[in-house]
């Protein structure tokens, strides 16, 4: 299968042919495309093509379109669409994703739709979904799954399986319950079939499964399924019942917005924002940590202008200025990033006087061996032992605090239940440019006696 590539032809094409309502053409090119990439040229057309397209479209295709769609197209989409349409798409789509579309309409319309849903039993499931937070196992599970009674024979469980298999796009596992709907155990399929018909499934059930609560949070769900290489996790409620089950499919949107999420904040953006998003909301993203740069660069200013006697006896110090604070910005960033990716890993382990010695040791060898070079390439260019030594030394001071900064500073947001991911970027750089000019020009002073 050769892999879908968007190109402006392409667009250009479907626009002239909605245009022209060639709806029979239409239908001809999109059958061959997947959804997800119907979807993709779908983000590049205007709010009325891409509703033609939905209405064009059979309701199978167009429900898994609308869950692929960027967040204010599928709002544009929907607010063209009756309550009965939308009703439609949402009948096509497994609960958690149909949850999802229901939880984005304006209040005043959700009652509607779900009123409009003939199938009861999955609009029941719906708005039982609906109850829990987004950011929770319970507000991204599915409520499709198979699951048998423990009391059941083999004969039953066949049989009820097969019925239950209809409404699953996707059977993963086989879950075994007690009367009550508590989560007992799994079901191995291999085991079904080299069973005794007449035999219970109590006898033969694996008890061992992995399970996770409707409260648990969904960074939590992703640690454990990638831990344990799982498919899908069933989700239990407080008392232990089986209420819903989490796919693979789930857990990789949510390590890819969590990554997202890290990496805008690492790079100094506050809020969850897109290439395409407005002026506006770009800027109040990114402005918070522009003013934290600011004012950290006037305090380093304010710091340098306290030792301008020293500039007008040494002015080759001024000079090394720009790498001392890279130096201790790099090192910083170095630091936090390891120790921000092992956190999010649950691979940060002990306490963390030992991670912080450690960083430590580290950052006090990457500095010997760097102020060793510039000691030598300064001694060289300037003639002076006495400048290079000031330099070089400040350079290890420098890496040592930075390091210590570095991986102090995530790991006591963690403790404290803040995200670490907002210890690098700015933050750590702005802080270590500050610590780094100031330590720079004590040792300078020291050394050289002024």
């Amino acid at each position: 299968m050769t892999p879908f590539k968007l190109t402006e032809e392409l667009v250009e094409e479907i626009q002239l042919l909605i245009e022209n309502q060639q709806d029979a053409k239409l239908r001809g090119i999109l059958k061959e495309f997947h959804y997800a990439d119907i979807a993709e040229i779908a983000n590049e057309l205007d709010e009325k093509e891409v509703t033609y397209l939905i209405k064009l479209l059979d309701s199978e295709k167009t429900s898994d379109i609308l869950t692929e769609l960027d967040e204010d197209v599928r709002e544009a989409v929907l607010n063209n669409l009756s309550p009965k349409e939308i009703a439609g798409e949402i009948e096509e789509l497994d609960t958690d994703d149909a949850a999802d579309i229901v939880g984005e309409l304006p209040k005043e319309l959700v009652q509607e739709v779900i009123s409009e849903i003939e199938d009861q039993e999955h609009a029941k499931d719906i708005v039982d979904l609906l109850r829990y937070d987004e950011d929770s196992a319970g507000g991204l599970m599915a409520k499709e799954l198979v699951k048998v009674k423990e009391n059941w024979t083999v004969t039953t469980c066949v049989k009820e399986m097969r019925a239950q298999a209809e409404n699953v796009t996707r059977v993963h596992s086989i879950y075994v319950v007690d009367d009550d709907d508590k989560l007992k155990g799994r079901l191995s399929l291999k085991d079904l079939l080299t069973t005794s018909p007449k035999a219970h499934i109590k006898t033969v059930y694996i008890p061992k499964v992995d399970s996770v609560n409707v409260n648990e949070k969904p960074e939590e769900v992703a640690k454990i399924m990638s831990k344990y290489d799982l498919e899908a996790i069933p989700v239990i409620d407080e008392i232990g019942r089986l209420v819903g089950r989490i796919t693979i499919d789930d857990i990789v949107d949510v390590i890819r917005e969590e990554a997202d999420k890290d990496y805008q904040m690492a790079a100094g953006i506050s809020q969850d924002v897109e290439a395409d998003d407005s002026i506006w909301e770009l800027t109040r993203a990114r402005l918070p940590w522009l003013v934290l740069g600011l004012f950290g660069g006037a305090a380093a200013a304010v710091i340098m202008g306290g030792f301008e006697e020293m500039f007008r006896k040494y002015t080759v110090l001024f000079l090394f200025t720009p790498l001392i604070a890279a130096m201790a910005g790099n090192v910083g960033v170095q630091s936090s990033a390891i120790i921000v990716q092992g956190l999010a890993n649950d691979d940060i382990k002990g306490s963390i006087g030992n991670r912080l010695v450690k960083e430590m040791l580290l950052a006090l060898l990457n500095g010997v061996i760097l102020s060793a070079l510039l000691l030598l390439f300064t001694w060289l260019w300037k003639g002076d032992f006495y400048t290079a030594l000031a330099v070089s030394t400040s350079l290890i001071a420098v890496i040592v605090v930075a390091g210590f900064i570095g991986t102090f500073t995530p790991l006591f947001l963690h403790k404290r239940g803040i995200d670490p991911a907002i210890a690098t970027g700015p933050f750590i750089t702005t802080s270590n440019d500050i610590f780094g000019i100031l330590i720079y020009f004590m040792i300078a002073k020291l050394i050289l006696g002024i």
